[in-house]
């Protein structure tokens, strides 16, 4: 039996509105999108790397063949891959993002620190050290990440490939499913 990872109580806020507002807004100025609503946690940090969506002029189709530890092989095509956005997160020690998917392929290069992911169909932590990239497939995938770290902060560079238009870039679920799954996967928050 894994251990229950210790960490401190988030709210759900609907996070792809905040990324489609940034992203939307052609902001380049630091996002704090705040989980803990009493200021104890100073929040996963969301920064555009993008002006905006963009989309590629040229002729582009790409396949990416997934297949992470211990998970059947997936092939994900695209015959545009258009719009694409780019953002650095910071995560605070300890911080863990709320169960989410996204509408198109993200990759996910750890700049500093350890992110560990989840996928929620089969609770297993695989954890990414500075200097690593995951492919994340997107579409049905539920999925949560955290910071293992007691005293440093995790950077990751996520590049979202095949995103709509407009809409949210992360679609978390909801609460009631959020917490079925924090119970199936071990995670007490």
């Amino acid at each position: 039996m894994k251990p229950k990872i210790q960490l401190q109580q988030i709210d759900r806020r609907p996070v792809g509105r905040v990324f489609a507002a940034v992203a939307g807004a052609g902001m380049l100025a630091l996002t704090t999108l705040l989980f803990a609503g009493d200021g104890s946690n100073p929040g996963i940090k969301i920064e555009p790397l993008s002006s905006e969506r963009t989309t590629l002029t040229d002729d582009v189709s790409i396949a990416v063949r997934l297949q992470p530890g211990n998970r059947p092989e997936q092939v994900i095509e695209f015959e545009d891959p258009s719009y694409i956005a780019v953002f650095r997160f910071t995560v605070p020690p300890g911080e863990i993002f709320p169960w989410h998917t996204h509408p198109g392929l993200a990759l996910s290069g750890v700049q500093q620190g350890e992110l560990v992911y989840i996928y929620a169909d089969d609770c297993v932590e695989r954890p990414y050290p500075a200097g690593t990239m995951f492919v994340d497939p997107g579409g049905d995938n539920v999925h949560t990440a955290y910071n293992p770290s007691e005293s440093e902060e995790t950077v990751v560079v996520v590049t979202f490939l095949n995103a709509p238009a407009d809409g949210g870039l992360t679609l978390p679920v909801d609460g009631t499913e959020g917490a079925r799954l924090d119970e199936r996967c071990g995670i007490d928050r």
